[in-house]
């Protein structure tokens, strides 16, 4: 509890962000934004950009280390049936090229892992950390 308050202001750990119009709009967690080239990008995102492609039937974003970038985006993916048999790196590409038109080019996830399914809690919230451990270990 003692890092979460500075000045006797409780820092939730959240982001966001106020428009013009005095609407707040959520980014993600500080630890689930992912820095990219100067850019913070948010998962909810790009996870709802992913959701609306029919080969997509559950998805996580994180970032993962990059030398030139600091962090690009990884999306973690579980298919749809109908697509577990497609040429992985075909429609890798066209998630891509979704994810780019669909919310902005430089939030489109460089890296795309399929997976049978994703790690979750007993709720049923999917464990970034977790998928972030794993890749940490690769």
């Amino acid at each position: 509890t003692h890092d979460v308050y500075h000045d006797d202001i409780y820092h939730t750990g959240d982001v966001a962000w106020r428009d013009e119009d005095g609407y707040f709009w959520f980014v993600g967690r500080t630890d689930d934004v992912i820095k990219s080239s100067g850019y913070r990008i948010g998962p909810f995102e790009v996870e709802s950009a992913l959701m609306t492609h029919p080969a997509v039937v559950e998805c996580a974003i994180t970032g993962v280390p990059d030398e030139v970038r600091g962090q690009v985006v990884k999306a973690t993916i579980v298919l749809a049936k109908e697509y577990r048999d497609a040429d992985k790196e075909q429609l890798t590409k066209e998630i891509q090229h979704h994810v780019k038109v669909t919310t902005a080019p430089y939030k489109y996830p460089r890296v795309v892992e399929f997976v049978d399914e994703l790690p979750k809690t007993i709720s049923g919230k999917i464990r970034r950390v977790q998928i972030r451990k794993q890749d940490s270990q690769q």
